[in-house]
């Protein structure tokens, strides 16, 4: 027990050297004022992908059907909350759009890091949509992109709860807010089978991450452009940050959508070929009957 105060000690000491002060309207909350919780929970989330990928290699996927869509429903409404909540709270606080220091706005800051502390603890609980691929053995779907953004959003989350809790820092989570409720909306029906004919939408719902990273990133260069006293660091920071994401998720988009519209290209070459060979028209029919079932 020693030699973990000991090592929360240098820990948070180190971390305090790096940042500087920390805000001290947030000390106190719930996992902020030591680094080791948010460390030790992302260490055990890569360790569990890992294990459960081995585990899992020679047994059968999972449903998790009723997990799933209880799950999902639970995190769309803790994101429409917070949406909701941000909407409300930055409205009380006349928060400038263009940029937004930490401490003009009194109660309202307040109320902005209680959400933001929501948002920033939403990222452990999210950890679970890798761990359903897991157990699924989606392992297709477990990419470089999807563990990079989960374990390090949880991370930096720390670190603006700590020092930035409010002010610009609003703007990214209230977008993706807004985003969350149509994605973990569209999870959840994706679940049940009489819904899929419904959810033409996934395609959109990339462009749309994208659009919510390019405009985030615009909103944070704003505060460059006309400074009002947030710090100059963490604007150049989540900038750069964001076009990671940017660059992961346009590859990411490119791929699947490119890989996918081939598969079709194949498949209609496909059924044009069993025709020119003389197969009866029927036949062709039940092929693309079937492949069309495949897909669903």
């Amino acid at each position: 027990m020693e030699q973990i105060r000991a090592l929360d000690h240098e820990v948070n000491t180190f971390v305090d050297y790096m940042f500087g002060p920390r805000d001290q309207r947030v000390r106190g909350w719930l996992m902020l004022d030591s680094y080791l919780p948010t460390f030790f929970l992302t260490l055990l989330y890569l360790i569990s992908i890992w294990l459960g990928t081995k585990y899992m290699k020679n047994r059968p996927a999972m449903s998790l059907r009723g997990h799933l869509i209880v799950y999902n429903l639970g995190v769309t409404l803790l994101s429409l909350y917070m949406l909701i909540e941000l909407i409300l709270s930055t409205y009380q606080g006349r928060y400038n759009l263009q940029c937004q220091n930490l401490d003009s706005s009194g109660d309202a800051d307040i109320r902005v890091a209680k959400v933001l502390w929501w948002y920033y603890f939403s990222k452990v609980i999210e950890f679970m949509d890798t761990l359903f691929f897991v157990f699924r053995k989606k392992n297709s779907q477990i990419t470089f992109l999807h563990v990079y953004h989960h374990a390090t959003m949880f991370n930096i989350w720390w670190c603006v709860m700590n020092w930035i809790p409010c002010g610009q820092s609003f703007f990214g989570p209230t977008l993706n807010s807004f985003i969350h409720v149509l994605m973990y909306s569209y999870y959840g029906l994706s679940v049940i089978p009489s819904m899929h004919k419904y959810l033409w939408w996934k395609k959109y719902l990339t462009q749309a991450q994208l659009i919510q990273f390019l405009m985030t990133i615009t909103h944070t260069l704003s505060a460059v452009v006309k400074p009002c006293g947030f710090p100059f660091g963490c604007l150049i920071f989540q900038s750069s940050y964001m076009t990671t994401l940017v660059i992961l998720f346009i590859n990411f988009y490119v791929k699947t959508y490119k890989k996918n519209a081939t598969k079709q290209d194949f498949k209609g070459a496909a059924a044009v070929t069993e025709l020119k060979n003389g197969f009866h028209k029927d036949f062709a029919n039940a092929s693309n009957g079937i492949m069309y079932k495949k897909d669903q």
